[in-house]
């Protein structure tokens, strides 16, 4: 993830410090209106057509479970910040959601009860991937997906997971794993990126 400064936040930062400021940044809090239309027509495309229930880990202060709920979708959110929570829920008050404190890692959930795993600028963050991944799959119904945004930034020491390490580490787990290159996309981000972005969505 970046700040405002444009700057990689590591991934051993305060995030309840960061809580306050984390809608800041153009990605995060999608208070622009072509921010949030274009976040919101890449997530249609990315989630199923019909109302589903979606995990959204990592979930910060809820921007993309909004999306979710807004499209007709059932959400969960997990985060390991309180303060990121205490945002996410009155950002998705009086909507089909709710909000669990815990690891992106091992999430606070019952395995085999989800249509979709949602996760956003942190699995790049987590030690082992290659089992993060394995454990997430466990959390989806037949048939269900991945969805995952993810890329790599800095020059001088870059931090993240290329996509063809992510796709790579995904062929096992699903029987269909589609990519989408993100970095040309500027309204995504409120600005012109020349790092590494893009997206898999991973059907099992």
């Amino acid at each position: 993830m970046k700040n405002t400064s444009d700057a990689v936040i590591p991934p051993s930062a305060d995030w309840n410090a960061q809580a306050a400021e984390f809608d800041e940044e153009p990605d995060h809090g999608l208070r622009a209106p072509e921010v949030r239309a274009a976040w919101a027509d890449r997530l249609r495309s990315w989630l199923p057509p019909r109302p589903s229930e979606v995990l959204d880990l990592g979930c910060g202060t809820g921007s993309l479970s909004l999306l979710a709920a807004e499209q007709g979708h059932r959400v969960t959110g997990v985060d390991s910040a309180p303060a990121m929570l205490e945002r996410a829920r009155a950002k998705l008050a009086g909507h089909d959601a709710r909000f669990l404190l815990g690891d992106a890692a091992q999430p606070p959930v019952a395995e085999g009860a989800y249509d979709v795993v949602l996760v956003r600028h942190v699995l790049w963050t987590l030690p082992d991937p290659a089992r993060v991944l394995a454990h997430w799959r466990r959390l989806l119904r037949p048939g269900g997906r991945l969805v995952l945004v993810e890329g790599v930034w800095g020059t001088l020491s870059p931090v993240g997971i290329p996509a063809d390490r992510l796709t790579s580490l995904l062929a096992p787990l699903a029987a269909e794993v589609r990519l989408e290159r993100l970095s040309d996309e500027s309204p995504l981000w409120g600005r012109a990126v020349d790092d590494e972005r893009y997206a898999v969505v991973a059907v099992v």
